[in-house]
């Protein structure tokens, strides 16, 4: 299976939508990023400000509560909600019950960084995406992309989704093999697509972006250094700030592999190939966007 090149000229076709001179942060998009856990209390930390970079107005953290006091002090452009713990320390499935309404005001949902795959787990996503009110543009990452097999696919249909897994996580999405998703990874990602009835953003050394409707993107760009802890999450993040700005999407997985690349060649350059961190791609973000906007708008 072939693909079509993401490049500049697809870019061109496809612009992010525009922020009017003095547009408010309630008009740039309100993101709620939900995950994290005691094991990783600070997963959000780069999903939240990914997503601030990208341009969203408005951000809040939900996560478990004997982190949340850390992370907001971390992160203190975010509005913070404390969420119960199981014994475990991830998010316990009750805790769904106390996002309806912030779910309901939101642009995006980001929902799965720094959880883990387990029972609990697998209630809370179940109990999140009962209570979900679309149209919120939902991108799922991490381990809410494990709990997906379980569910009703028709669940999501009609609705607009992201699903962002690595070849691992796609392989327990789908039943397939790691073997076979790195066999073929734009049927896998395609036939996913039109399963789940929403994009898919596979990552790789090479991903692969489709759409429900049949389209496939291949990104070849990046470096071997962006294969470091992290880096997924900031790519959900940038992906969902891009979502909460108006980017349909297929336009917001796209540009934000696009970003998400670019920017570890410039740490590659600067830092090395491998070693430099995934909180070192948040600063360059904004201005990899201004070049990018400038670079296809003038064409």
């Amino acid at each position: 299976m072939t693909c079509d090149a993401l490049d500049e000229a697809w870019l061109l076709r496809h612009p992010l939508p525009a922020i009017e001179h003095g547009a408010d942060k309630n008009g740039r998009g309100r993101v709620l990023v939900v995950g994290g856990a005691e094991f990783v209390p600070g997963a959000l930390r780069l999903t939240g400000e990914a997503a601030l970079r990208a341009g969203a107005g408005k951000l809040q953290l939900a996560t478990v509560q004997s982190s949340a006091l850390s992370l907001g002090v971390l992160v203190p452009e975010a509005a913070m909600i404390a969420l119960p713990a199981d014994k475990n320390g991830e998010i316990a499935p009750e805790a769904a019950e106390m996002l309806v309404t912030r779910m309901a005001n939101c642009d995006t949902l980001v929902l799965g960084p720094g959880m883990s795959t387990s029972v609990s787990t697998q209630a809370f996503i179940e109990n999140m995406l009962a209570r979900l009110d679309f149209p919120v543009c939902l991108i799922l990452d991490a381990a809410a992309l494990v709990a997906l097999r379980k569910l009703d696919q028709s669940r999501l249909h009609g609705k607009n989704v992201i699903l962002t897994p690595h070849h691992g996580e796609m392989a327990a999405l789908s039943g397939l093999s790691i073997e076979a998703v790195e066999a073929d990874p734009a049927s896998v990602a395609i036939e996913m697509a039109a399963r789940w009835n929403a994009v898919i953003l596979l990552k790789g050394g090479r991903s692969h972006l489709a759409s429900p409707e049949g389209e496939c993107l291949a990104y070849t760009g990046g470096c071997v250094g962006l294969g470091t802890g992290g880096s997924g999450d900031v790519l959900a993040g940038l992906v969902g700030g891009l979502a909460a700005r108006g980017a349909s999407p297929l336009t917001a997985a796209a540009w934000g592999v696009w970003i998400h690349g670019p920017a570890g060649t410039i740490l590659a350059k600067k830092v090395g190939q491998i070693g430099f961190l995934a909180r070192e791609l948040l600063p360059l973000i904004p201005s990899i966007i201004d070049e990018q906007v400038a670079t296809t708008s003038t064409r």
